[in-house]
C-alpha cells in the first residue's frame, strides 16, 4: 500500500492488517498511522518516495504482493495550488512507477487498486456517473494540475488492465471525512476550530455544494472493490449523495451539533473552487452492493468527539 500514512490509507491499513501481511510505503508528510492500532508483526513500514523508482521496485519485489493499493499523492487545494509541479510529478510519475514495479508479479496479482478523485469531474458535477466526461479545465490554474494528474492515473491503470492483464480498477472518493483526517478538508478544519472555539471561516458566500461521505462508508466501498471480481476493469464513485449540503449549511450544522462557542465568519475567496459536486453511486450499488449508511449528522458528531479527544489544546 502506497500512501498508507494518509487519512484513508491508514484507516484501510488498520483494517487489512488484522488478517493480512501488509507493506506500507510512504514519506509520511501526513501521518495518521500514529492514531491506529495494528496487529503486531503483520505490518512492515518503509519510509520511501514513490517517485524514486529503484528502491520502490526493490521493496515491491521483496514483498511479493498479491494485492496492491495506490493512495500516495499530493492532495489538498492549498497544497496543490502552491506545488503544481510536485503535484504532477508525484501523481503521474508515482502512479507509473507503481504499475511498473508490479510487472514481475502481474500474473499472481488478485487486485490492483488506484485511488483517484471526484475532482476529475470538474467544477460542476451533478449526479455525475463514471461515464461522465472528465474535465481538463483551463491551463494556468494550479488547482487543476491535481485533477489532470488523477485522470492520467485512471487512464494508466485501465491501459494496464486492457493490455497487460492487470486486475486493476480505480476508485473516485467524494469528499470523505471523519476521525483521523489530517491536512486539508472543510469538515475537519471546521470541527478543529469548533473544538478550539475559534471562528469557522467561510470562503466566499458559502453556496458551494458538496456531498459528504463518512470514512466508514468509504472503507466499506473499498473492501467491496477488493473482494468482488465484478470490480475489475471498472471505475467507481464512492460517496454519499444523501450527505449533500452547501458549505454554509455544513458550518451551521457543525455549530448546532457540536458544543462550541465558535461563530461563522465570511472571508473573501481568492481561488478557483468546485461549485457543485454530487455523485451518482448507482454503479457501485448495482455491481458491488455499496450502500452508505452513516448520516451526515451522525458522522459530524463522531468526528467532533475524536478531535475533541486528540486536538483539544
Amino acid at each position: 500500500m502506497t500512501g498508507g500514512g494518509g487519512f484513508i490509507g491508514s484507516r484501510l491499513a488498520e483494517l487489512l492488517s488484522r488478517d493480512n501481511e501488509l507493506l506500507i510505503y510512504d514519506i509520511f508528510k501526513r501521518d495518521s498511522l500514529k492514531y491506529k492500532k495494528f496487529t503486531k508483526g503483520n505490518v512492515k513500514v518503509i519510509n520511501g518516495d514513490v517517485t524514486d523508482y529503484e528502491p520502490f521496485k526493490k521493496a515491491t519485489e521483496d514483498f511479493k504482493p498479491q494485492v496492491a493499493l495506490h493512495l500516495a499523492a499530493i492532495a489538498g487545494v492549498d497544497t496543490v495550488i502552491n506545488n503544481p509541479v510536485k503535484t504532477l510529478e508525484v501523481n503521474i510519475l508515482g502512479t507509473f512507477n507503481f504499475v511498473k514495479a508490479l510487472e514481475k508479479y502481474s500474473s499472481k496479482l488478485e487486485r490492483v487498486v488506484n485511488f483517484s478523485t471526484s475532482e476529475v469531474l470538474g467544477a460542476y458535477s451533478y449526479k455525475s456517473s463514471e461515464k461522465s466526461s472528465t474535465n481538463l479545465a483551463p491551463v494556468g490554474e494550479g488547482r487543476w494540475t491535481y485533477s489532470i494528474s488523477k485522470v492520467t492515473g485512471e487512464h494508466l491503470l485501465y491501459s494496464y488492465y486492457k493490455t497487460r492483464g492487470y486486475p486493476a480498477l480505480s476508485i473516485r472518493p467524494f469528499n470523505i471525512y471523519g476521525p483521523g483526517q489530517i491536512g486539508e478538508g472543510a469538515i475537519q478544519i471546521f470541527i478543529k476550530n469548533a473544538v478550539l472555539n475559534k471562528n469557522i471561516e467561510i470562503h466566499g458566500v458559502g453556496d458551494q455544494i458538496r456531498s459528504w461521505c463518512y470514512i466508514d462508508d468509504m472503507i466499506n466501498g473499498t473492501m467491496l472493490c477488493l473482494t468482488n471480481k465484478k470490480a475489475i476493469g471498472e471505475i467507481f464513485n464512492i460517496g454519499n449523495p444523501r450527505g449533500t449540503v452547501t458549505i454554509t449549511s455544513l458550518a451551521e450544522k457543525i455549530l448546532s451539533l457540536c458544543k462550541t462557542k465558535s461563530k461563522l465568519k465570511y472571508v473573501p475567496k481568492n481561488y478557483v473552487d468546485v461549485e457543485l459536486r454530487i455523485p451518482s453511486i448507482e454503479k457501485a450499488e448495482k455491481l458491488l452492493g455499496f450502500v452508505p449508511k452513516v448520516s451526515l449528522d451522525d458522522g459530524i458528531v463522531e468526528t467532533f468527539k475524536w478531535y475533541k479527544k486528540h486536538f483539544n489544546k
